[in-house]
C-alpha cells in the first residue's frame, strides 16, 4: 500500500473508522480495539478488519486473512524515524504517505448530515438537560465537539 490514514493522536472510534474508510474510499481499515474484543493475552485487545464499505468484513475474509498470518515466515522495518500522528498533515517515509487526519471533525459533519442539528439546539436552548459519560472511552472529543462545539 501506498498511503496509510492515521487518525490524530493515533485513535478513532470505530464508527467514525467507518466513515472514514467510506469518506476517502480507502481499500479497508485495521482497526486495533482495546475493548469488549476477545484477542490479546488477556483477551482484552481486538483486531477488526472493515472493508471498503465501512462495515465488519465478511467471515469468508477475515478467515483467509488469518490463515495468511500463520504462514508469515518475515517481516521488514523501515528505518524511518517517528511520524507525528498529533500533528495533522501529510508525511512522506519510507517510499509511502502517512496521512494524519482529523477523525473527530469527519465525523460530526457526517452527523450533522444525518441529524438536525438546528433542531437539537432548540431541544437544548429549551431547557433540556442531559448527561454523557464517555467511560473512559475514545468518544469523549466527538461528544465535546458535537455537543459543545456544535450544538452549544
Amino acid at each position: 500500500f501506498g498511503k496509510v490514514m492515521v487518525g490524530q493522536g493515533g485513535i478513532l472510534s470505530t464508527p467514525a473508522a467507518s466513515h472514514v474508510i467510506r469518506k476517502y474510499k480507502a481499500f479497508g481499515g485495521i482497526i486495533l480495539s482495546a475493548s469488549h474484543n476477545p484477542g490479546g493475552p488477556h483477551e482484552d485487545f481486538g483486531i477488526k478488519y472493515n472493508a471498503g464499505n465501512g462495515g465488519p468484513a465478511p467471515e469468508k475474509l477475515t478467515d483467509a486473512i488469518f490463515a495468511k498470518t500463520k504462514v508469515i515466515s518475515s517481516f521488514k522495518i523501515a528505518d524511518i524515524g517517528t511520524v507525528d500522528l498529533d500533528t495533522i498533515g501529510t508525511v512522506e517515509a519510507g517510499g509511502m504517505t502517512v496521512e494524519v487526519i482529523d477523525p473527530v471533525a469527519d465525523y460530526a459533519e457526517l452527523m450533522e448530515k444525518l441529524f438536525d442539528f438546528d433542531a437539537l439546539r432548540g431541544l437544548f436552548k429549551s431547557g433540556f438537560r442531559m448527561r454523557f459519560d464517555a467511560m473512559h472511552a475514545v468518544t469523549g472529543p466527538y461528544a465535546k465537539e458535537i455537543l459543545e462545539n456544535r450544538l452549544g
